[in-house]
């Protein structure tokens, strides 16, 4: 199969990956642009590099913590999924499966399951103590780009290059429904922390807010110019955070519907946003190669973390927020902890 996955065109053939025409952002009055100024912000913590954690053959597409901090999940594009002890830097399981491109790793909230989604249109369940496989999910008609599992544990989201969102049964391990609306890749799925609302990026340069339970959409925020990789709650789910190939970072208020701020500062495409778990700091990742740390409240940036030597794919913060990682297309992952 030659298709690859949006993040990693740009570094193979340096071609745009969607053309986006100029659009205008709706909102109360005229959203705030902030310009990347780097300095002293309050309450936003800064990072420095603490650890490489090198052994994936390929791009490294994915990062997620486990619920206890004490766990990384990786995939990458050599087809597999690393567990790494946070602790003790080394790698402590490698799971195979997947028959290519492994894209998204999400834990569930207890810890006990992963599921991933990849190049080979499938969604698979882990047992992460057994380090083994439990299910194979399928339905989607094309690779599989955002899992993500409910705060409760019970549904699991996942969105792909068929542009669709669909929503799992975790223990049935079955399919409960299929969300159709973007007209492009979906690439990103968030849940809500009440996990009544679920947030969606598309390369139809929208995001959408579903309603969970009713299966329906409740609104299209729009203000993007160009495909939208990455969608984020904050921890109090009052705020979105998107990231795209426009270069720019948007936030919203999620109960109005509206614009809050664009966040400018990445110089290409922006591929990941995470919040830190007290909601303060918002970390970015992008093709320009650095990860940028965004003081939320004063919509400033905080510090910009370089060492990566190619885009920047994945951004996680621990669950205590000490740590930070992040994985990127030169085949590493980086832990940065917290001065």
């Amino acid at each position: 199969m030659n298709t690859i996955h949006p993040r990693q065109r740009r570094s193979l053939s340096r071609r745009t990956l969607l053309l986006g025409g100029l659009g205008a952002l709706a909102a109360v009055g005229v959203p705030i642009t902030a310009a990347c100024t780097p300095g002293p912000a309050a309450n936003a913590a800064d990072f420095a590099l603490s650890a490489t954690l090198t052994g994936h053959d390929s791009f490294v597409f994915s990062a997620a913590f486990s619920p206890d901090g004490k766990t990384l999940a990786t995939s990458s594009a050599d087809s597999t999924v690393r567990l790494w002890d946070v602790a003790g830097r080394s790698t402590v399981a490698t799971l195979t499966g997947h028959t290519s491109s492994v894209f998204s790793v999400a834990f569930s909230p207890d810890g006990k399951t992963l599921a991933t989604g990849g190049l080979d249109k499938s969604v698979k369940l882990w047992d992460v103590a057994g380090r083994s496989a439990l299910a194979t999910l399928t339905g989607h008609t094309s690779e599989v780009y955002s899992v993500a599992f409910s705060p409760d544990g019970k549904t699991l989201a996942t969105g792909g290059l068929d542009s669709t969102v669909r929503l799992w049964d975790v223990a049935g391990r079955s399919a409960l429904a299929t969300l159709t609306g973007h007209t492009g890749t979906v690439s990103s799925v968030a849940f809500s922390p009440d996990g009544e609302t679920l947030a969606t990026g598309s390369a139809d340069k929208s995001v959408k807010l579903w309603d969970v339970a009713g299966r329906s959409a409740l609104a299209t925020l729009t203000g993007h110019t160009d495909h939208v990789h990455s969608v984020a709650f904050s921890p109090d789910g009052e705020t979105l955070a998107t990231g795209g190939n426009d270069k720019s970072v948007k936030l919203w208020d999620v109960a109005g519907r509206s614009a809050l701020a664009t966040l400018t500062g990445h110089t290409d495409h922006v591929y990941e946003v995470a919040f830190s778990p007290d909601g303060e700091t918002l970390a970015t990742g992008g093709l320009d190669k650095s990860v940028k740390l965004w003081d939320v409240a004063g919509r400033s940036t905080v510090a910009t973390l370089t060492g990566h030597t190619d885009s920047v794919t994945s951004v996680a913060f621990s669950p205590g927020g000490e740590t930070l990682a992040t994985g990127g297309n030169d085949k590493s992952v980086k832990l940065w902890q917290a001065r």
